[in-house]
């Protein structure tokens, strides 16, 4: 649910980003969306990617490994050991995100996706931790 909601925003954020693009250099993008050919473009893709890593780094270094879809759910990212994350973690963390099909790592049981095994962090229920009850 988190990746859902976090892509949601991520995408309405980019798509005003497009917005203010269009509107502060349309020749620029005029000629971009002109070349266009409206296929697959990796470049694109790839781009997405990257902003996307950029974008889930910044927002759980800055809010201490939570994003927009976190602080819905009311979970945190933390180390193995309960700590919160560092920012080098959030940004391995975010980059993690980036490896084409990490989504479908999130699928097992126990959940555990490449984001985390790769960081040694995880994902907690603040409702449901001790941690949460002491802060």
């Amino acid at each position: 649910l988190n990746y859902v909601i976090d892509m949601v925003i991520f995408y309405v954020f980019m798509f005003f980003v497009g917005v203010f693009l269009m509107i502060a250099f349309p020749a620029a993008m005029e000629s971009y969306i002109s070349n266009d050919e409206g296929g697959f473009n990796l470049a694109d893709k790839l781009l997405s990617l990257f902003l996307y890593a950029i974008y889930m780094s910044l927002l759980e270094a800055i809010l201490q490994g939570k994003s927009f879809g976190k602080m819905i759910t009311k979970t945190r990212a933390v180390n193995w050991d309960g700590s919160t994350i560092s920012t080098g973690t959030a940004f391995a963390r975010g980059f993690s995100r980036a490896v084409p099909f990490c989504v479908l790592s999130a699928f097992g049981n126990p959940c555990n996706p490449w984001q985390d095994r790769w960081t040694d962090t995880m994902v907690i229920d603040e409702r449901k931790s001790i941690r949460s009850l002491e802060v």
